[in-house]
C-alpha cells in the first residue's frame, strides 16, 4: 500500500503525469507486479526486475532491464548510454507517441516477461580493452600493472571508461596519474578513500561535510 501511495505521488508531481499514467496502466495490465525501487515505479515478474518508468526534465522513459533481448520490430528502443550492455529504453516526450505505438509497447512488455519466464540472460562483454596510454603505463611501471589488474573487473572498467572519456592523450595520461594512488590502494574510481562515507565502499560525498 505504501508503495502505491509513493508511486501515485511520484506520477502526480511529474511534468509527465499523463504519459506515466498511461505507461503504468499498460504495465499493470500485464503479469508484472508494481513496486517502488530506487525512488521510481518498478515492475517485476516473480521477483525479477523487468521494467521501470521514470521522469526527467525533457522526457519520460520506459526502461527494460533486458531490453537488448527484445525483438524491436519498429526500432523504437534505444540504449540509455553508450556503454550500456543490457537495458534499452523508450524515450517519450508526447502522449501521442504512446497512443501511436501502443501495440508495439504492449508487445515489448510481453516479450520482456517472456524473457524472464525463459530465464534468458544478456551476455555482457567482459573483455577489457585497455587504452594505449594505460598500456604504456604498464610497460614502464610493472607494479602499477599488477595493482590495476588486481582490481575487480568492474573497477577496472570504471577507470577505463573514465580515461577513454577524453580524446586528448595528455588528458588521458593526466587521469591515469591522478588515480594512481587510488589504484595502488585497490580502490575503484567511485570508492570512498577517506573512510567517512555512510554507504561504504562507495563514496557518498560525506568527505565534503568533514571539517578540518
Amino acid at each position: 500500500m505504501e508503495a502505491e501511495i509513493q508511486i501515485d505521488e511520484y506520477i502526480l508531481n511529474s511534468k509527465w503525469k499523463e504519459e506515466l499514467t498511461i505507461l503504468r496502466k499498460l504495465l499493470l495490465a500485464s503479469e508484472l507486479v508494481e513496486q517502488w525501487k530506487w525512488s521510481q515505479p518498478c515492475y517485476t515478474f516473480e521477483g525479477k526486475n523487468v521494467a521501470i518508468i521514470g521522469a526527467f526534465k525533457d522526457h519520460c522513459v520506459l526502461s527494460f532491464f533486458k531490453g537488448l533481448l527484445i525483438h524491436d520490430t519498429k526500432d523504437l528502443l534505444m540504449p540509455p548510454g553508450k556503454n550500456t550492455q543490457s537495458a534499452m529504453i523508450l524515450r517519450i516526450d508526447d502522449v501521442k507517441y504512446i497512443s501511436a505505438n501502443e501495440k508495439y509497447i504492449k508487445d515489448y512488455i510481453n516479450q520482456a516477461i517472456d524473457i524472464e519466464k525463459r530465464g534468458l540472460k544478456v551476455v555482457k562483454k567482459t573483455e577489457l580493452e585497455y587504452p594505449e596510454e594505460l598500456i604504456q603505463k604498464f610497460k614502464v611501471d610493472s607494479a602499477f600493472e599488477t595493482a590495476f589488474k588486481a582490481l575487480t573487473p568492474g573497477r577496472q572498467r570504471g577507470f577505463i571508461l573514465h580515461i577513454t572519456g577524453s580524446k586528448k592523450p595528455e588528458t588521458r595520461n593526466a587521469r591515469i596519474e591522478k588515480h594512481t594512488e587510488r589504484i595502488f590502494a585497490g580502490k575503484g574510481i567511485h570508492d570512498c578513500i577517506c573512510g567517512h562515507s555512510n554507504r561504504m565502499p562507495r563514496c557518498d560525498g560525506s568527505h565534503n561535510k568533514v571539517k578540518n
